[in-house]
């Protein structure tokens, strides 16, 4: 019963948070992450971030990745992706000359140094995906490069990290890592392209309830579940999954139906449980690593993504707007930092550091992308 309570309180804050951050000029996605903190362990207490409401929040990011994948222009997505390239690489390349640089300073390794690196090449989209949502910007030319962007981040810093895993004793098989990826793209395109469309129709003729909806959820869940377990995140799979189904004529339908499933409950959860599991204790001792790596971690998104939208052909103004996009961790950072302590690359206070270091970038992105994206409206 303690779960259906938080579950209300969690949905109640964190709409009444998102009209008041509205209100203010900013995205109702900010009020969410805020409203999180404050009704988390760090502040009031009022929910903890327990293991079931993990799960909620689990299926929130997956819902947003699956419902942005149902809503891109896959024309637009394959013109994008030059640009997304560009922006991609340069969003690892930055991050990570910067981060080794910074541990060197700090006396680690070159393989510490370079996983240090890695961690803060890492991008999370769902939070910009939100954002671009909310702006009506996530089947613009940004959008798509922004969205292509990410998932060329994601392969290439995972692929990355099973290289360098490989180097401190973790055991992991660097050929497996790379065939279980092929195999992943592979086998998910070729399902999306051929049984995805079948499965629906043959679905949809079941005499039950709901069997559009229901069909996608499968759809989708399966995805994000086969990307998972070959190593690659969940929220590709569901990606994938939507652009698969986006590319039926059940495609309008199953986007009425996902919102108000995602938009009621699933998404407001994923979003403040952000909040809610942050742990500040003990940050105060590290509070200069804190600023410092929280500068590095804006500013080298910022330059690298930048700089590959303009050399693709971007004004200035916009490529600021995608760097910004390409800010926040998220779970990608989190998941990585993870691996990091429990593989003694880094320490309990350097972990304490990076965790909320990746729940900074989270709130700045879109304050940011609000502020860039209006400014690039207005010089267009």
């Amino acid at each position: 019963m303690e779960l259906i309570l938080q579950l209300a309180i969690i949905i109640i804050a964190s709409k009444l948070a998102g009209e008041i951050s509205r209100k203010l000029g900013q995205p109702p996605v900010l009020g969410k992450l805020i409203i999180g903190i404050i009704l988390g362990s760090s502040f009031l207490g009022i929910v903890d971030g327990n293991e079931l409401l993990t799960e909620f929040s689990l299926i929130g990011v997956i819902l947003l990745m699956f419902m942005a994948g149902l809503e891109t222009d896959v024309d637009d997505f394959k013109k994008a992706f030059k640009s997304s390239a560009f922006v991609g690489f340069g969003g690892i390349i930055v991050p990570l000359v910067t981060g080794y640089a910074a541990g060197k300073v700090m006396n680690m390794s070159d393989i510490h140094a370079i996983f240090l690196g890695m961690l803060l090449s890492a991008t999370s989209v769902s939070i910009s995906v939100q954002v671009l949502k909310e702006m009506k910007q996530l089947n613009s030319k940004k959008g798509a490069t922004i969205l292509g962007a990410a998932v060329i981040d994601d392969v290439v810093i995972i692929v990355a990290l099973a290289f360098l895993m490989s180097f401190i004793g973790d055991n992991v098989n660097i050929t497996r890592v790379i065939i279980e990826k092929f195999v992943f793209f592979f086998i998910a395109i070729a399902v999306a392209w051929k049984v995805v469309p079948w499965f629906i129709h043959k679905f949809t003729k079941l005499q039950v309830t709901e069997t559009i909806i229901s069909s996608a959820l499968i759809i989708c869940f399966t995805f994000a579940y086969f990307a998972e377990f070959t190593g690659v995140s969940a929220i590709i799979g569901s990606y994938i999954a939507g652009i698969a189904i986006s590319l039926t004529h059940f495609k309008d339908k199953v986007i009425e139906k996902i919102n108000p499933i995602g938009y009621s409950i699933f998404i407001p959860v994923f979003l403040t449980n952000i909040g809610i599991t942050a742990d500040f204790s003990g940050i105060g001792e590290n509070i200069v690593l804190v600023i410092v790596f929280s500068i590095i971690a804006i500013l080298t998104k910022i330059i690298g993504a930048s700089i590959g939208a303009l050399l693709s052909g971007f004004r200035w103004i916009s490529a600021l707007g995608i760097g910004a996009a390409m800010i926040s961790r998220g779970e990608v950072a989190l998941i990585m930092a993870k691996i990091g302590l429990d593989s003694s690359i880094l320490s309990k206070d350097m972990f304490a550091v990076l965790i909320v270091v990746v729940l900074i970038t989270t709130i700045i992105t879109p304050v940011l992308m609000k502020y860039l994206f209006t400014l690039d409206k207005k010089h267009a």
